[in-house]
């Protein structure tokens, strides 16, 4: 498809900027785009406020995705109508967001995401524009309602490759800022400084390494210079922002080259600090446990089957945990306490980083707890863990550690063997493990006396722990 796009289509000469007033044109014969590959929806937004007046394109990565022969997961709408007025049109349409008013209009399941097109933040008088825009100090911007024209959108969006309109009713394509150069070149180029627009929206630095990692582009030299220096502005991003970031991030099906892309540009540190200082003491095993992890995610994804983001953060948070069980270990706490205070430790500290919800914490810290419970398996303990709701969790976690080279034992194959036998077989594997430590010189538990204890003059239990 991309030949048949490159063939008939001359990309113009790069002169420095990034964007231009007048777009490069593609006809329906230019391009591989087909309306049948278009939101029925979509192409009725598009068409209806056409006919009231506005104009509307789809717009962004939707175009970007036909292009590329990729199916869109969604399709944005620009227009010039206000958020209002495409209210006025659609009865099935409401309005949201604050910082980026936009209008989701409803058919059903599927949403279509209108907006206006916004123009670059006017210098200099922000106090009188501050119920539409304002930046804070860093130039980080915290609202933008400044509507403008087409040709303003297209300026003020974030890479070139999603600056790029599509009408379905006449079948054109319209290039702002030489989208269609940086697909041909698979490049991911900011449009603008980008160091003013890393400032504006540090997400930005984020959002090259997703789309680099998706489409398996590069991000383009000047593009990514700054991002090393400027890798701290994320600690000013709102914590929540960030959780669905990282969603976005480690859940498309790509997430070992995105992990790759953030370790490179100093990312991954401002994501989780306490991981990132685990690669550096311990770089093998905490390299080889994410990565472990990250590629199973991804080969979920690809299978189609469900994965849970607490299983996710699990692994990238545990190889900062060992050290912190040792150490409350040290301090005289046993086993499961110190897990559970230093998970709680742990997690809290994260989540003043990324607000990862409690749906979440709470798995997160029940899989970590299962690592030190399945060594126990004496008695009917065994049988107990198997019953455990977050065994399979637990379970597949200790196979996870394994396979980043952790010495358990055997404990994995334990497990696995222990599943699929019979309950005699069971009491066996049991019984060997009793033998075992027997052999081992393991202290043996104290059969309880059946002296009665004494009980207080009344016999009211007065020397109990309950009567004190």
């Amino acid at each position: 498809m991309l030949k048949k796009l490159f063939k008939s289509f001359r990309t113009p000469t790069l002169r420095g900027k990034h964007s231009h007033s007048t777009p490069e044109v593609l006809g329906s014969s230019q391009h591989p785009i087909e309306r049948g590959e278009i939101s029925r929806y979509a192409i009725s937004v598009v068409e209806r406020l056409q006919q009231a007046g506005y104009q509307a394109y789809l717009v962004g990565g939707c175009v970007r995705d036909l292009l590329l022969d990729i199916e869109p997961k969604d399709f944005d709408v620009a227009t010039s109508a206000t958020p209002e007025q495409v209210r006025a049109e659609f009865r099935n349409a409401r309005v949201i967001g604050r910082r980026f008013k936009l209008v989701h209009v409803h058919f059903g399941r599927e949403i279509i995401e209108t907006a206006t097109f916004r123009a670059n933040h006017p210098e200099g008088d922000e106090e009188e524009n501050s119920n539409l825009s304002s930046r804070n100090e860093s130039g980080r911007i915290l609202r933008d309602n400044v509507y403008g024209s087409l040709e303003d959108d297209a300026q003020r969006r974030d890479f070139t490759i999603n600056a790029l309109y599509y009408d379905p009713v006449t079948e054109r394509i319209l290039d702002y800022a030489n989208g269609v150069h940086d697909i041909r070149n698979h490049l991911i180029r900011l449009i603008g400084d980008p160091t003013q627009r890393y400032q504006e929206d540090p997400v930005r630095m984020l959002r090259a390494v997703r789309f680099a990692a998706k489409l398996d582009f590069d991000i383009e030299k000047h593009s990514a210079a700054p991002i090393y220096k400027l890798a701290p502005l994320l600690g000013g991003i709102p914590a929540a922002r960030l959780f669905d970031e990282v969603l976005k991030l480690f859940l498309a099906g790509y997430a070992v080259y995105t992990y790759e892309l953030l370790v490179d540009y100093g990312l991954f540190g401002q994501l989780f600090p306490a991981s990132a200082e685990a690669l550096k003491l311990n770089p093998d095993y905490t390299d080889q446990l994410i990565r472990n992890a990250l590629d199973s995610t991804d080969q979920r994804i690809q299978q189609g089957k469900s994965v849970t983001p607490a299983f996710l953060l699990a692994a990238l948070l545990w190889p900062a945990l060992p050290a912190r069980v040792i150490k409350l270990q040290d301090r005289g706490m046993p086993p499961i306490p110190a897990m559970q205070e230093a998970a709680h430790e742990l997690i809290s500290e994260q989540c003043l980083r990324i607000a990862v919800p409690k749906r979440f914490t709470m798995p997160i810290r029940e899989i970590w707890d299962m690592q030190e419970r399945l060594p126990r398996r004496s008695g009917k303990r065994a049988d107990t863990l198997l019953e455990n709701p977050r065994f399979r969790a637990g379970y597949d976690f200790l196979l996870l550690r394994e396979s980043a080279g952790e010495q358990t034992g055997g404990l994995g194959d334990w497990w696995t063997r222990y599943q699929e036998l019979s309950d005699s077989e069971r009491r066996n594997m049991i019984r060997d493990l009793s033998n075992k430590d027997d052999a081992a010189g393991a202290p043996r538990k104290r059969k309880r006396s059946n002296n009665k204890r004494k009980r207080g003059p009344a016999g009211d239990g007065s020397n109990s722990a309950a009567g004190e």
